[in-house]
């Protein structure tokens, strides 16, 4: 029988005339407390996750967790009184994906490893547990308003840890990351497109939100607002950090198959650098070849598969493509003034809006020709493994090179005084910025530095007030050639870097060597090119 055909009625025994339909009685159908009651609770949760002592030691703070609260609670009192008359009901489907807790998995082994040694990590561990909550149910909301079967699984978990490793604002604007987190949401709630024959998101959720938080903190200026710059800074100081990401990589890569994204992206910006370089005379990246931010990021944020192509070729293409656009980010953003962490952030949504145009590209490329045998090579059973044995062996030679955890020539500041005196690009602009970022951290010979720059003004425009600040620094510091500076117009007082500087300066990204000895110092010294150190060594 057609399935368009009606049901036939049921007819009176005696009288054979149809029985008409019954009707039910109008009244509420309120939906189901039990279900219901998940987004409450959830919602509820927040409100003791903010009394704990590392929140509600700040009032700021423990504000954005109430305000999260009561924004989740009256959303679902405004969703309950529209749908109370309905016959519908909420329901929820249980499925575990396997890209969701094996990324979720990984993406949590590196925020224990990072914060091992950098313990702000630790410290914001409840803050990523009132995110979770949040997301959970401002998920479960969403998709309740839009009249669709909620999926519970893991799928926030991603998302979450995603937008925090790259991301995350202080204390008191923490109720951004709250609407930063609903926005990926958001995006991936409305933001679709027809895609293979089906209705999908276009944008990797934390992807989209980073994209576009990104792009409005940089029009405002107001990056001080986050940990972005410190995010992106401390990663290196967990020690053979690039080892632990490529073997966390390695879990991702073989589960997903997505080696050649990120395996393309690592050998595309590796030769860029190093073609840079050998044109130059300095790396393109400060110092390293490819940054330990930019490493996590082609290993954990640009392989989402559900927003990446589908086809080897098209992986390939898409990988090439982040790696060229995190190269050339970079330098614009550099032009610009902005700071330069944003590179690999800013470069995955636009690639999610070019996957359509990349999977044609592949189609058409796979139609014959050399590309067309390529392309049939890499999908062959058991590609992946075989591209896995090759970025093995590629990540092995950079290791090799010491272009991954090794000391790297952008690690020594007599490198970049050197690079700077002959003229080279973009060396003293550098030079400038090392020293900066020492002088935070306490250095006094780094202070006194910067204040002779700023009197003499041969490598950065003259500012008086602004050398009399860092001498001061330096001073306060107890770098005697600083304080004469001060006494003396002209900042012609320096000598070399005390052992509490050299502690600073010779830490190759790494942590402060506070327990190292003296005589290891100088001859660490030495080996980074410092002459007093040397001749130190030889008396």
């Amino acid at each position: 029988m057609p399935a368009a055909r009606r049901r036939a009625r049921p007819k009176d025994r005696r009288s054979g005339a149809a029985v008409p339909a019954r009707r039910r009685a109008p009244g509420p159908a309120a939906p189901s407390a039990g279900v219901l009651g998940i987004p409450l609770a959830l919602a509820l949760a927040l409100l003791p996750i903010s009394l704990v002592p590392r929140i509600q030691t700040h009032p700021v703070l423990a504000q954005s967790f109430w305000g999260a609260a009561a924004a989740l609670l009256a959303w679902q009192a405004v969703l309950f009184l529209l749908r109370r008359r309905e016959e519908a009901r909420p329901e929820i489907d249980t499925v575990l994906r396997p890209q969701h807790y094996v990324q979720a998995a990984v993406q949590l082994s590196v925020f224990a490893y990072w914060g091992w040694y950098w313990r702000p990590v630790y410290d914001h561990a409840w803050l990523l547990a009132g995110q979770l909550v949040f997301a959970y149910a401002f998920d479960l909301l969403l998709a309740w308003s839009r009249r669709e079967r909620y999926t519970l699984g893991f799928g926030p978990f991603p998302i979450i840890f995603s937008t925090n490793l790259f991301l995350w604002f202080r204390d008191d604007w923490f109720h951004l990351q709250f609407l930063m987190i609903a926005v990926g949401f958001l995006g991936k709630a409305f933001v679709r497109w027809e895609r293979d024959g089906r209705r999908v998101h276009i944008f990797n959720p934390s992807a989209f939100s980073l994209g576009l938080f990104s792009v409005v903190l940089i029009a405002t200026g107001t990056t001080p607002l986050t940990w972005g710059e410190d995010i992106a800074t401390t990663l290196t100081l967990a020690p053979r950090i690039y080892l632990f990401l490529f073997l966390a990589g390695l879990v991702v890569m073989y589960r997903f198959a997505i080696t050649l994204v990120a395996g393309s992206a690592a050998v595309v910006l590796f030769g860029l650098s190093a073609l840079y370089a050998a044109a130059t005379g300095v790396p393109y990246f400060i110092d390293s070849e490819i940054p330990t931010a930019v490493f996590l990021g082609l290993h954990l944020l640009v392989t989402d598969p559900s927003t990446s192509p589908r086809t080897p070729l098209g992986k390939t293409i898409f990988g090439v493509l982040y790696g060229v656009g995190v190269f050339v980010l970079y330098t614009l953003l550099g032009a610009f003034g902005a700071p330069t962490f944003y590179d690999k952030l800013l470069s995955v949504p636009l690639l999610n809006l070019s996957v359509r145009w990349i999977d044609r590209v592949a189609v058409t490329l796979e139609a014959g020709g050399p590309f067309g045998r390529v392309a049939e090579r890499l999908a062959r059973p058991n590609a992946n493994l075989a591209q896995m044995a090759m970025w093995i062996v590629f990540f092995a030679a950079m290791t090799l090179i010491g272009a991954t955890d090794g000391r790297h020539r952008g690690d020594t500041v007599p490198f970049w005084e050197q690079a700077c005196a002959e003229g080279r690009p973009q060396a003293c602009e550098r030079l400038l910025q090392i020293e900066a970022s020492y002088c935070a951290d306490a250095s006094a010979w780094a202070c006194n530095e910067l204040g002779r720059h700023y009197t003499d003004g041969a490598i950065v425009a003259a500012d008086a007030a602004l050398g009399l600040d860092y001498f001061s620094r330096a001073c306060e510091l107890r770098f005697r050639p600083a304080c004469l500076n001060l006494l003396e117009q002209g900042g012609a007082y320096r000598a070399p870097p005390k052992t509490l500087d050299l502690r600073l300066l010779l830490r190759e990204g790494g942590q402060n060597l506070m327990e190292m000895s003296e005589a290891e110092l100088r001859a660490r010294a030495c080996a980074h090119g410092w002459d007093f150190a040397c001749e130190e060594a030889r008396q």
